[in-house]
């Protein structure tokens, strides 16, 4: 229905442009029912370049979202605009003495390579974890985030020799599943990762009863599962993705000398074409959905 956003956010017209309705907080506060309150803790580089890829499929359900934009005191920004997160971003401390939250998003970031307890804000980002799972809907964690969740409960990831490139088909695992049960029987999701779980891990932790698995391919493992009491789904794709982010990151990493990165593959890196954007709006729709049915009336 809305995104509600101060109209002098970077993206208005963007949004508007792409049929996703904005309105004011003021005007907001006028209407009858509440918004869905979803933090969104965003840790890729140049921050305010990424936030359009989640408030565009959020922006497409019928239920007003209020974002709100998360940054961590332990965490430097230094790729982003420091004044833009002065004026938009707030702290978690900040943001909950406000009012809590009904869904949560954890973005990826550029620290896949580094392991877990060495990463700067871990402690920091742990803490909201313990937050969320007991007092969160529902908290998503995009292709880091999701290796970040899994890890919180237990999973360790492993270091890929090459990275994981490109726009890859993915079986749809359960048709029962509240969230991915009517995404196509197979869907084009990107990836762009260098690392992953092993499909052993996941399937023993699912034969125990601590995980429901998604969505697979061989070429890319398991991409979406969810903890068994619905409070943690992690999806290591990246559906949020425009048509050109892939390219982006092909050219950023080519510049800078990289070359244990190949082009993306499934994708003309000359003349892309978006094969996802239908299930990933699917994705998030389903996922407002069950945040919206799953959050108590009074909070």
């Amino acid at each position: 229905m809305a995104i509600i956003i101060p109209e002098n956010y970077h993206i208005w017209e963007a949004l508007q442009q792409r049929r996703v309705h904005c309105i004011t907080p003021e005007r907001a506060e006028h209407q009858d029912f509440r918004p869905l309150r979803i933090g969104i803790l965003n840790i890729m580089p140049q921050a305010e370049s990424y936030e359009f890829n989640i408030l565009f499929p959020l922006g497409r359900s019928i239920i007003q979202i209020e974002p709100v934009w998360l940054r961590l005191k332990t965490h430097a920004y230094s790729s982003s605009n420091q004044t833009h997160l002065d004026t938009f971003y707030v702290t978690f401390e900040e943001a909950i003495r406000h009012r809590g939250f009904d869904g949560i998003i954890v973005t990826g970031a550029p620290v896949e390579e580094i392991p877990f307890e060495e990463v700067t804000y871990w402690d920091e980002f742990t803490e909201i974890l313990d937050y969320a799972h007991g007092h969160v809907a529902s908290t998503m964690g995009i292709c880091w985030g999701g290796l970040a969740l899994a890890k919180y409960m237990g999973i360790e990831k492993v270091q890929y020799d090459k990275k994981l490139f490109g726009v890859y088909q993915l079986r749809n695992l359960d048709r029962t599943h509240r969230i991915t049960g009517d995404l196509d029987d197979v869907f084009w999701c990107p990836q762009s990762r260098h690392s992953g779980i092993p499909d052993g891990v996941l399937e023993e932790r699912a034969q125990r009863g601590d995980f429901k698995l998604l969505a697979h391919s061989p070429e890319t493992g398991y991409v979406i599962f969810e903890s068994s009491d619905g409070k943690f789904i992690m999806h290591l794709g990246h559906a949020e993705y425009r048509t050109h982010r892939l390219i982006e990151e092909y050219t950023r990493d080519a510049v800078r000398g990289r070359t244990d990165v190949e082009p993306p593959a499934n994708i003309d890196v000359e003349r892309p074409v978006n094969i996802w954007r239908s299930s990933s709006q699917e994705f998030f729709l389903q996922w407002v959905k069950k945040v919206y049915l799953d959050t108590p009336y009074e909070i």
